[in-house]
């Protein structure tokens, strides 16, 4: 297979996007919340754990605790009894209330860059990423699972590190559409291009695919 230039590679990224959106045009997030408290608490929850799961667990979580404060008043015991049903639980209540604690501390709100939202407890890179650019419209392209997976089936990276392959795709796209991308390659990978068996045959993007035999320019 010959070597794709940066130039085709970026146009193949973009055709790959525009495809994408055209077939999901639907395409958001599917973590339920309704303000910038609620979403982190989501994304911090969402961590090894579909979102499926977390929407059952937010609502009553979200009402018993409306603010940061009410976290903190709380006690990881507590706040563990109430989000079991997700994976890491007893990790997750611990940060939960670590950083709720934090945030009391500082008046309730929460910070609106991704350097310091990584500083909170239990808020890795990738949670960041997706607070960030949902919650204050910064431009972000976190890597989750389904990013990875269906990007390196794209050829668009050959990195396992999120970081890197976050690095990446940010040279594919230019920074205001980082968040579609982002959006669009995890509905990709949840709806067609699975771990197992992706559904290649009814793909809207297997003509520009490494992985269907499709030889790349260069």
């Amino acid at each position: 297979m010959a070597r794709e230039s940066k130039e085709a590679k970026r146009a193949r990224a973009k055709t790959v996007v525009d495809a994408l959106a055209r077939q999901m045009p639907e395409a958001k997030i599917e973590l339920t919340y309704g303000d910038e408290l609620q979403l982190l608490v989501a994304v911090m929850l969402s961590a090894q754990c579909t979102d499926k799961l977390v929407n059952t667990v937010t609502p009553a979580l979200f009402a018993r605790h409306p603010t940061a404060a009410h976290y903190a008043r709380s006690t990881p015991a507590l706040l563990g009894e109430q989000i079991r049903r997700v994976g890491l639980w007893r990790t997750k209540a611990k940060n939960l209330h670590a950083t709720m604690t934090l945030l009391a501390a500082e008046g309730g709100t929460i910070p609106r860059t991704r350097a310091a939202l990584e500083e909170l407890p239990g808020v890795g890179w990738k949670t960041a990423g997706v607070v960030a650019n949902h919650a204050f419209g910064t431009p972000a392209l976190p890597v989750d699972t389904h990013v990875g997976r269906v990007s390196r089936r794209l050829g668009f990276t050959a990195q396992e590190d999120p970081r890197k392959v976050e690095s990446d795709l940010s040279l594919l796209w230019p920074p205001e559409r980082w968040g579609l991308a982002h959006q669009l390659l995890i509905w990709h990978g949840r709806r067609t291009c699975f771990a197992r068996k992706p559904l290649c045959s009814t793909c809207v993007v297997a003509e520009h695919c490494p992985r269907k035999g499709v030889k790349l320019s260069g």
